[in-house]
């Protein structure tokens, strides 16, 4: 199987500049609809892939279409959310923030989640396993918390240190308000949109952590056990 199906990225972009991929409107980009299942694999990534609570910032926007064209994002000025509460044609405009579950073995029929990895704020990913839970002053919730059915439970919130927008996906255990996000796998996009990803540049801070180049290094960065 291909490590790349476990990547499951919930959020898109934005403040970048196109390389070599012809850039439009981030409002404009049509997204890929999820794809039925078929395999095995593509069968457990869709029925482990995360919901996602918007507490403050941009709502998804997709990053590509079917044709290669990759979203021009948001300019870098004014409220960081807003005219940005989510595309008319559906599924951020502002980073690639991501996630990654992990599985005992994707081919099994009910899969066990082992961990989930999230991007951070300070660069690399923050980490919460399936094991016992942690106490000191305060006892962390418990993994099983964290997990609606059998879908992570995601929240993207924003802070603002000296005036400068950060932004972070983090675990939640607050139930009911996340959506689902289309779920797409690097093999479901087009060739068009599989190159655009690759070759875009969409700035130092915003590198696409999927694409061949990057993939290896993300899962490194990741890595919930030894």
């Amino acid at each position: 199987m291909n490590l790349r199906s476990l990547v499951l990225t919930v959020l898109a972009t934005a403040i970048f500049s196109a390389a070599e991929a012809v850039s439009i409107g981030h409002d404009k980009v049509q997204p890929f609809p999820q794809p039925e299942p078929v395999t095995i694999s593509e069968k457990a990534a869709v029925k482990h892939k995360p919901s996602l609570q918007i507490v403050d910032g941009c709502h998804p926007y997709p990053a590509v279409n079917a044709a290669g064209e990759t979203s021009a994002g948001l300019q870098g000025s004014g409220k960081p959310d807003g005219k940005c509460k989510g595309s008319g044609l559906g599924s951020q405009v502002h980073n690639w923030v991501n996630a990654i579950v992990w599985l005992d073995n994707p081919s099994l029929e009910k899969p066990k989640i082992l961990a989930v990895s999230t991007s951070s704020l300070k660069g690399g990913y923050d980490i919460i396993k399936n094991a016992p839970r942690r106490c000191g002053r305060y006892c962390d919730p418990e993994f099983a918390e964290y997990i609606n059915s059998s879908s992570p439970m995601l929240s993207y919130v924003s802070y603002y240190p000296e005036g400068v927008s950060l932004h972070t996906l983090r675990m939640t255990t607050t139930r009911g308000i996340g959506e689902l996000q289309d779920l797409i796998m690097w093999e479901q996009l087009s060739e068009p949109a599989r190159l655009a990803l690759s070759k875009t540049d969409f700035g130092e801070k915003a590198k696409v952590p999927f694409i061949d180049v990057n993939l290896n290094a993300s899962l490194e960065a990741a890595r919930p056990f030894l």
